[in-house]
């Protein structure tokens, strides 16, 4: 079988996206006002961030994981919401230039590559390979990959897959609690209803301490999607899995080839914005309403 530097950056064919989301029209109603809510403390259009939040707004998932992730209590959603809005300002998770991370790619510590059997992209996460100290940095690399692991998400599929192999793992290259907590909170706080699965394997024993350390930090429904050292081919093709990890997808990592293409697919520019913009509005098209009400979007959004 011979070696590859492609990632797998589309489902394998015939897969059928889940879950498929439908809603009562009650549900509706709270997707629609707080759609409304949000829009009432949006940024004036003459902020230069106006463009890049109203993307945000306009994406089909977005109010729908909000209020799941409330469990459907508005007030709740309303304050998640704005909690993130206030962090995108700052964060401008969608405007991260290439350049400011790309060194944190070196090693391939975190790598997009493949769909499990259910349309979700993966996140291939190998703390053996990290090759920086910690710093803010770190964090702006994660968050640049969950939102190209987000550009990759199929019409329909509104979470993603990360599967963590501690393969060649080592007390030195694991990332801290302190860190862990501060994924943790990024991902649970301001990716509500994105993880779909968490996938655990090559554990050490000598690293049981550090899931025991962030346990407390883990909500419910996160704690739910993690699993230990499952049969990866019951959740992943087997043409879509690594090699490394029992599949047939030999690929073998190369910093540049992978960068390059990440960039390419996702239509990333160099300062952070897509390659070809078109103008979205702040309020939710009909037809992105129409395709909430059947659950699945009707395109994928422009990212």
């Amino acid at each position: 079988m011979a070696k590859t530097h492609k990632i797998i950056a589309q489902p394998a064919p015939g897969t059928r996206i889940a879950p498929v989301r439908n809603y009562t029209d009650e549900q509706m109603q709270k997707i629609h006002d707080l759609g409304e809510y949000a829009r009432s403390i949006a940024l004036p259009q003459t902020d230069p961030y106006y463009e890049w939040e109203s993307r945000w707004l306009d994406k089909p998932d977005t109010l729908p994981r909000y209020m799941r992730a409330a469990k459907w209590d508005f007030e709740d959603a309303k304050k998640r919401i704005k909690a993130t809005m206030e962090w995108r300002r700052e964060f401008k998770p969608d405007l991260i230039p290439p350049d400011e991370v790309k060194i944190e790619d070196e090693g391939g510590k975190i790598i997009i590559n493949g769909f499990d059997k259910d349309g979700r992209p993966i996140i291939h996460m190998n703390p053996g390979r990290q090759n920086t100290e910690t710093s803010p940095r770190q964090l702006r690399h994660l968050v640049w990959c969950l939102e190209r692991a987000k550009d990759l998400m199929p019409p329909g599929q509104e979470s993603l897959v990360i599967l963590i192999d501690y393969k060649t793992t080592t007390l030195r290259t694991n990332p801290s609690i302190s860190t862990a907590r501060k994924v943790l909170h990024i991902l649970q706080q301001h990716y509500p209803e994105t993880l779909g699965r968490g996938l655990v394997v090559n554990l050490p024993m000598l690293l049981n301490f550090f899931y025991k350390g962030i346990s407390p930090f883990l909500d419910p429904v996160t704690r739910d999607k993690i699993r230990f050292n499952p049969d990866l081919l019951d959740l992943i093709p087997k043409e879509q899995l690594v090699s490394d990890l029992g599949g047939d997808h030999d690929f073998e990592f190369h910093h540049e080839s992978y960068w390059q293409q990440v960039l390419e697919i996702c239509n990333i520019a160099p300062d952070g914005t897509r390659a070809q913009v078109q103008t979205t509005t702040v309020s939710m098209s009909k037809v992105s309403q129409e395709s909430l009400l059947e659950g699945i979007p009707e395109s994928r959004p422009t990212r």
